[in-house]
């Protein structure tokens, strides 16, 4: 296409996104082509992301809990994970769990983010466990805990079905889930990287489980390392109908491939253009979402900033503790303070909104900053 016939296609598309209409995967794969503005489709991403969020950035205060790295699956892009007899695998104890909790408390967490590795000699109940001893010690602090990869080992250790396990696990103290292990669904992709566990089936399949008992999941996509615009388009699409189904989704977070460490170091890790461009045609793909994260762990801070006008409204929150994506070479801080976060958003131009894992604002008492409520209201739902 010459210049011309691109700025006539890019047209069509803002005026079809302006009159609310819905995008199609060939629309797109074109405006990830590098002869397409970035500029043009950010800009258009953030026309869309102000009329469904405003001015408004969103933050939490959150830690990140990763009990253990022994895991039965051997994911190319991973390098978290360890054998059991390697001296880097580890297994949380009850006391180094609950001493986690207790700090996210002392911190002002709102919300502990779990996740972790398929340990094969740790059962269902280690893992429950977790979630039941942290939520009778801080039942305040909301938890985020377990991917569709592990609700779908869950349900191999049970013997019970998705709705079962996602039920008992509720009444042990679950709030809602992440969204990893989605990685890229489409399995020209998917059988290079992650063949052996839950597949895109499975996990829209849990999601979907989810969804239908009450709990609100966010949605992931790994991009920046085998895969193509194709595949990128497809995944976001496959999101868009169970989200058209369930309305279950809360916030798409695109997450761009960390190689250092990992089975596919050879690869470069996107650039901060990709990053960018990622942000902006998920915004316009995923006009049921009411969410994009921009995650500054994964984005770095700047790219993550910048975002915040390509697209995103949400730029996660202070993120104690993470491990996965810095095992894998990531060179952003460990955590940022709320005054960080805060200051990132407002030189973005945005105001910054302290929220809770459902997307309701919180109200901190300003003389004691570990006392805090939140609103009925969640914030946006589109």
């Amino acid at each position: 296409m010459n210049q011309t016939q691109i700025q006539d296609r890019f047209k069509s598309i803002r005026d079809k996104v302006e009159q609310g209409g819905r995008l199609s995967l060939d629309d797109g794969i074109f405006l990830y082509d590098p002869e397409v503005s970035l500029h043009a489709v950010g800009e258009l991403a953030n026309w869309k992301r102000e009329q469904i969020n405003g001015n408004v950035g969103y933050y939490n205060i959150n830690t990140h809990l990763n009990p253990t790295n022994v895991c039965v699956y051997r994911c190319r892009f991973c390098a978290f994970r360890s054998d059991l007899r390697d001296p880097k695998g580890y297994a949380m104890s009850d006391e180094q769990i609950i001493a986690r909790g207790q700090e996210a408390h002392d911190n002002g967490c709102t919300e502990m983010h779990i996740v972790g590795g398929l340990h094969h000699k740790l059962g269902y109940d280690w893992y429950r466990g977790i979630l039941e001893k942290l939520h009778a010690a801080f039942p305040k602090i909301h938890l985020k805990g377990w991917t569709a990869v592990e609700i779908d080992w869950f349900e191999f250790l049970t013997k019970k079905s998705i709705k079962e396990v996602l039920g008992d696990l509720r009444e042990a103290g679950l709030g809602s889930m992440p969204g990893g292990g989605a990685e890229i669904f489409h399995p020209e992709v998917r059988d290079q990287i992650c063949e052996h566990k839950a597949n895109a089936t499975k996990w829209i399949e849990i999601h979907q489980a989810a969804h239908e008992i009450g709990l609100k999941t966010n949605c992931t996509m790994l991009y920046g390392h085998v895969e193509q615009a194709y595949h990128r388009v497809d995944h976001l699409l496959r999101l868009r109908e169970l989200q058209d189904k369930t309305g279950g989704f809360q916030t798409f977070i695109p997450l761009a491939f960390h190689p250092e460490n990992t089975k596919l170091s050879h690869l470069k890790k996107p650039s901060a253009l990709m990053d960018l461009r990622t942000v902006a045609v998920s915004r316009l793909m995923l006009d049921n979402v009411p969410h994009i994260k921009a995650y500054w762990i994964m984005l770095g801070i700047g790219t993550a900033q910048t975002a915040l006008a390509y697209g995103a409204d949400d730029i996660d929150g202070t993120v104690r503790h993470e491990l996965i994506y810095h095992d894998a070479g990531a060179t952003t801080p460990e955590c940022l303070s709320v005054e960080q976060i805060q200051q990132l958003i407002v030189e973005a131009g945005r105001e910054p909104v302290e929220r809770d894992t459902v997307y309701r604002k919180v109200h901190r008492d300003p003389d004691q900053f570990t006392q805090w409520s939140v609103g009925e209201e969640v914030l946006v739902n589109v």
